[in-house]
C-alpha cells in the first residue's frame, strides 16, 4: 500500500525525502523548496504576507496585528487536501509564524481519515527525536535510526574539533533585524557546540526581541544575521541596509574585526530537519575558520563589510 503524505513544514518535507519517501509526498507548502524535486508537487498553503515587497519592520507589524486578532498568516487549501485524501499530514505546533497553526490543520481534516502528526522540537535532540518519530510513523524506523546516527556523528565531530579552540568568542545570532530578535530554540545550542559563547538568547527558549542596547552591552565578537525565512540574498540586503545605521555599530568588536556575516536562514537555521547539522558546520566555520575551513555548505554565507 502506498502511503499518501502531506507535509506542512519545509523541515518535515526534508525529513521525508531524507528517509527515501519523497515519492509518497502528494502535497507540500509554498515554502517547501528542498530537495529540488518537491517544487513540482501540489501546494496546499499560501502566505497572507507580501514579503518580497515589505520591509522587516512592516512584516513584523503585520504578524503582530494578525496575532492580536488571532488570525493566521497562512491560508490552507482545505478543498485540495480533501481531494488528495492523504493518509498522514505532518505539521508542527511550535510557531504559528513558521507554518500553518495546528488548530487549522485539525479543523481541515476533522471529518477525514488522515492522521495528523505534530512536532515541536526546540533542541538538537528534539529534531533528532522528530526524525525518529516520523520514521516510525511512516514505517521506516531503521532508516530513521541510521539517519540520526549519521547526523549525530557529524555533530560529535564538530564538538570534538571545537574543543581544540583556545578561545570561545561571543557570538550574536540575529534572527530578525527590525526589530532585533536574538536566537532561540536550537541556535544557541549550535553556537556552543561550534565553539562560541551564545549571547542574546537561551537554548531551548523562544527567540525574543532584544534592544539595541542589549546588543551593544554584550559586545559580540562574531555577528551572524540569519533573518528567519529569508534567503541569503535577502539577508544580505536587509543587514547592509539596517545594521550600519544603528548607533555604536562600528565600535562593536565583531565589526572592527570583520566578523559580521549574513547566512541563508531560510535553507538552514530556520528549519528543524537534517540540514540543521549543515547549519552547525557552517557556524563552526564562521566562528573558528582556522579549525573548520571548508566544513560548511558552500555559498551559504557572505562576509558583510
Amino acid at each position: 500500500m502506498t502511503m499518501r503524505i502531506v507535509s506542512l513544514l519545509p523541515g518535515t518535507t526534508e525529513i521525508v525525502c531524507a528517509l527515501g519517501l519523497g515519492d509518497h509526498l502528494v502535497a507540500v507548502t509554498h515554502e517547501c523548496d528542498y530537495p529540488p524535486e518537491v517544487r513540482g508537487l501540489p501546494v496546499v498553503t499560501r502566505s497572507m504576507l507580501e514579503q518580497e515587497e515589505s520591509s522587516s519592520a512592516e512584516i513584523d507589524a503585520v504578524i503582530r496585528a494578525r496575532a492580536r486578532n488571532d488570525l493566521s498568516i497562512y491560508q490552507l487549501d482545505m478543498a485540495l487536501i480533501e481531494a488528495l485524501q492523504p493518509d498522514v499530514i505532518l505539521t508542527q505546533a511550535l510557531c504559528d509564524v513558521c507554518a500553518v497553526p495546528l488548530r487549522q490543520v485539525e479543523a481541515a481534516v476533522a471529518n477525514g481519515p488522515a492522521q495528523v502528526l505534530s512536532f515541536e522540537p526546540t533542541s538538537l535532540a528534539g529534531i533528532f527525536g522528530s526524525i525518529k518519530a516520523i520514521g516510525r510513523a511512516l514505517g521506516v524506523p531503521e532508516r530513521a535510526d541510521a539517519l540520526v546516527d549519521e547526523l549525530a556523528a557529524r555533530v560529535e565531530r564538530v564538538r570534538a574539533r571545537a574543543a581544540q579552540a583556545t578561545y570561545r568568542p561571543r557570538v550574536a545570532c540575529l534572527e530578525w533585524l527590525d526589530p532585533v530578535f536574538g536566537p532561540g530554540h536550537w541556535t544557541p545550542e549550535l553556537v556552543s557546540i561550534a565553539g562560541g559563547q551564545p549571547v542574546l538568547g537561551v537554548a531551548g527558549e523562544r527567540s525574543q526581541r532584544v534592544s539595541w542596547t542589549d546588543v551593544i552591552a554584550c559586545a559580540p565578537e562574531v555577528i551572524i544575521a540569519m533573518p528567519c525565512g529569508f534567503t541569503l540574498e535577502r539577508a544580505v540586503a536587509e543587514a547592509t541596509a539596517l545594521l550600519p545605521q544603528r548607533a555604536g555599530w562600528y565600535a562593536l568588536p565583531a565589526v572592527r574585526a570583520g566578523n559580521v556575516f549574513a547566512v541563508d536562514g531560510n535553507a538552514y537555521f530556520s528549519r528543524p530537519g537534517p540540514r540543521v547539522v549543515d547549519s552547525l558546520e557552517l557556524l563552526a566555520e564562521l566562528i573558528h575558520p582556522d579549525l573548520f575551513a571548508g566544513w560548511g555548505p558552500q555559498q551559504a554565507a557572505i562576509v558583510l563589510r
